[in-house]
């Protein structure tokens, strides 16, 4: 039987997803509202999928891929969203997630994508797989093109409203380090403020109004 640990801040949306994967015989053996508690329990959960929501309160669920990768390259993440930016897959595989679902698709894409995961196998599904190669093809710029892994975290907190004391507490770095990164994705990103990031992140289907 294939196990799984759900994280996800959303309760309801952790039991649906719990109902719906037993029906296809995927146990649930561990759940985790924040990518924090999802990166302490990892280890002695025993999954062989981690389902990991992208937005959640924190550090989020980029950051915890990134965190949970380094710490143990073999653990296999199935990353899903609300939010249908082309950005968040390209981040995600870079950071070493096998597999992406937008949460817009049908239930029985979650469980193709989670068997598929955990027969270390890419998933990717068809919708967002073709709207990634039209943006190739005709050469669509994205603004996170430009920002390393660390800029593109403190931007989409930044976009969000955090203060640089919170993104530093929830990035674990110092608040010197968040304002060096601030200033260098203002320059790439030819933002004046904080506001006007936020924009540009609506703009590009990265974050919800």
């Amino acid at each position: 039987m294939t196990r799984v640990m759900l994280v996800d801040d959303h309760e309801v949306v952790r039991m649906g997803f719990r109902m719906l994967l037993a029906t296809a015989g995927i146990e649930v053996v561990a759940e985790a509202a924040t990518g924090e508690d999802a990166c302490r329990m990892v280890g002695e959960a025993g999954a062989d999928v981690v389902v990991m929501d992208l937005s959640m309160p924190g550090m989020g669920g980029m950051e915890a891929i990134r965190r949970m990768l380094a710490r143990d390259p073999g653990t296999r993440v199935l990353a899903l969203s609300a939010l249908e930016a082309i950005a968040y897959p390209q981040r995600v595989f870079k950071a070493g997630a096998l597999g992406f679902l937008p949460k817009r698709g049908a239930p029985e894409a979650l469980i193709d994508a989670v068997r598929t995961v955990a027969a270390g196998r890419r998933y990717l599904d068809p919708q967002t797989a073709q709207r990634m190669a039209l943006a190739q093809v005709s050469g669509e710029a994205n603004p996170s093109d430009v920002l390393t892994e660390r800029e593109f975290a403190v931007f989409l907190q930044l976009a969000q409203g955090q203060g640089v004391a919170a993104i530093a507490d929830s990035l674990k770095v110092a608040p010197s380090t968040v304002g060096t990164h601030l200033y260098n994705v203002k320059q790439k990103l030819q933002a004046a403020n904080q506001a006007e990031l936020t924009l540009i992140a609506l703009r590009w289907g990265l974050i919800q109004a």
